[in-house]
């Protein structure tokens, strides 16, 4: 098993919050070394000296896209925080369905994870505005420093247990069950998110237009 020294951490754990915003504290020492063990072993490095070297000397960025896949902890579930989506549907939704005259509704869920918030907002879109929606453009976008975990929530496909606190219509209308362990999203609610990969430490956010609801969370 391999260690980590104190200055070690500091400077891979520096590198990590100056340019992606993500805090390693020390008693993540353990966590780290279990995470990126595999990947210094799988290079043939000796210790993480060695291996924070390679990873500033990277240009390719596949070496960092590496590092964020393994460290981020991806922390989510269906209607968590059920209260911030109840209060989109009951006051901002009515509000935005007034004002935003020319129908073009522009959602951000930053740090989306492996996809629940954005297929909840999709869903709670789709309720609310009912036959109406065909008049709306209601296109999320849903965007994650981790490659990994976009290409997990791409597919949309959760376990059923993780799913069983959403409300029964909702499970058999916006998800289609694959067997006995897990459901996919179907296609209506897929379609209406668009996945991205963006660092929030980025100095310009590469946006045209303001958005009208942001979910940081």
């Amino acid at each position: 098993m391999y260690k980590i020294t104190d200055t070690e951490f500091k400077k891979l754990a520096n590198y990590i919050r100056d340019n992606y915003g993500i805090n390693l504290r020390k008693e993540k020492k353990l966590l780290v070394i279990g995470r990126l063990g595999p990947i210094l072993t799988q290079l043939g490095f000796n210790n993480f000296t060695q291996y924070y070297e390679y990873i500033i000397s990277d240009k390719t960025g596949a070496a960092v896209t590496t590092l964020l896949d393994r460290i981020t902890t991806n922390h989510t579930y269906f209607m968590r925080e059920v209260d911030h989506f109840y209060y989109l549907r009951d006051h901002v939704l009515p509000y935005l369905k007034i004002n935003v005259k020319d129908k073009d509704l522009r959602i951000w869920s930053a740090g989306c994870s492996s996809g629940e918030e954005p297929y909840t907002i999709a869903m709670i879109l789709d309720e609310f505005f009912g036959t109406d929606k065909r008049y709306w453009d209601t296109k999320i976008l849903a965007t994650d420093i981790s490659n990994k975990i976009l290409n997990k929530a791409k597919m949309g496909i959760y376990k059923n247990e993780s799913i069983a606190s959403m409300p029964p219509q909702w499970r058999l209308k916006y998800f289609k069950k694959i067997d006995n362990d897990k459901s996919i999203i179907k296609d209506n609610i897929k379609s209406e998110v668009i996945f991205r990969n963006f660092n929030l430490m980025e100095p310009i956010f590469p946006f045209k237009k303001k958005f009208h609801v942001i979910f940081c969370r």
